[in-house]
Parts: structure tokens; C-alpha cells; sequence
């Protein structure tokens, strides 16, 4: 993937020098109101291991780590490469600033690409304010696991939700 220019951010694929500002990101915003527990890296090598070079695609707002968007195969069956998960994270100086949006933009376009069908995410029923913004991303709610954490004195839902592509491919075949 070449990287995106828009303005002031950069969109590109991760880089092993990129892995101590994805450890700070993930450490500020993984809590208990966004993820089911805190992310804790023993160390680089283990979020390496993780989230190898290449797995992300990182937003760089004037030349600084601002945010990114992974991506993987959910099971890693053949029967499954149709379909991509996600997980998003935008630092909370730069939220609300578009950032998230295009990154999921260049996510869509990325898998577009590679043959990716469908993106799915998972989000907490308790975290209001990712649902809209994966709903206004055009990802609907596509199963429940009803009280499947229990997070700060109550019981929490995992909510599963997704988007179809649809469109041309850069390689040439259409999505369906």
C-alpha cells in the first residue's frame, strides 16, 4: 500500500519503528470502558508478535503516531479470508478531528484490495460513543453476546458488528 497524504496526516503501513508509540497508544486507550481489560505488553517484542510490521495501518498527524487501524484474519480458516476483523484507536488529543473516518476509510479500501469481502469489529455495549461512530462508518450490529464482561460493578454486552464492501477492486474483480 502506498501511503495517503491528506493535508497535515499520513496513512501508511505499520513499521517496526512505530511499535513504542503503538505500546503507548494501546496502553492509554484499552481500558476498562473501551476493552474488556486493559492491554499490557510485557514488552516490545511481545506486541511485535502481536501486531507485526505491516498489520496496522497508522495515522501520522505532522510527522506523530496519532492513531491506527489493525487488521486480521479472525480465524485464519481459508473458509474464513473472505472477512477481515478491525480494532481502531485515535489518540484522545486527536479524536474528533476526522482522523478515525479516514482510517477506516483506508481500511475499506485496503481490504478492497486484498479480496476482503467483509470487515467485523467487536465493541462493548457500555462504549456509546464507538457504536455510533462505527455506525456512522456504515458497520451494523450483526450479533450480541449478552452480559459477557462483567466491567465496573456491572454486566457488560460484546457486541459484534460489520460491513459489507462493495465496488471495484484494484485488481479488477467486483465485490458482490
Amino acid at each position: 500500500m502506498q501511503p495517503i497524504h491528506t493535508g497535515t496526516l499520513t496513512i501508511r503501513l505499520s513499521e517496526m519503528k512505530d511499535a513504542r508509540e503503538l505500546i503507548t497508544l494501546d496502553n492509554m486507550i484499552w481500558t476498562e470502558e473501551t476493552s474488556p481489560g486493559p492491554l499490557m505488553w510485557r514488552s516490545r517484542e511481545d506486541y511485535l508478535l502481536h501486531a507485526p510490521p505491516g498489520s496496522q495501518l497508522v495515522a501520522l498527524r505532522e510527522g506523530q503516531l496519532c492513531g491506527y487501524v489493525g487488521f486480521g484474519s479472525p480465524t485464519g480458516a481459508d473458509s474464513n479470508r473472505h472477512v477481515c476483523e478491525v480494532n481502531i484507536a485515535v489518540h484522545p488529543n486527536d479524536q474528533r478531528l476526522g482522523i478515525g473516518r479516514q482510517l477506516m476509510e483506508a481500511i475499506r479500501r485496503h481490504a478492497g484490495d486484498h479480496g476482503i469481502r467483509k470487515l467485523r469489529l467487536r465493541v462493548l455495549s457500555s462504549n456509546l460513543t464507538a457504536i455510533a461512530f462505527y455506525k456512522a462508518c456504515g458497520f451494523e450490529e450483526e450479533g450480541r453476546l449478552r452480559e459477557e464482561f462483567y466491567l465496573g460493578g456491572r454486566y457488560v454486552d460484546q457486541i459484534f458488528m460489520s460491513c459489507w464492501l462493495k465496488g471495484e477492486m484494484k485488481n479488477g474483480n467486483h465485490l458482490t
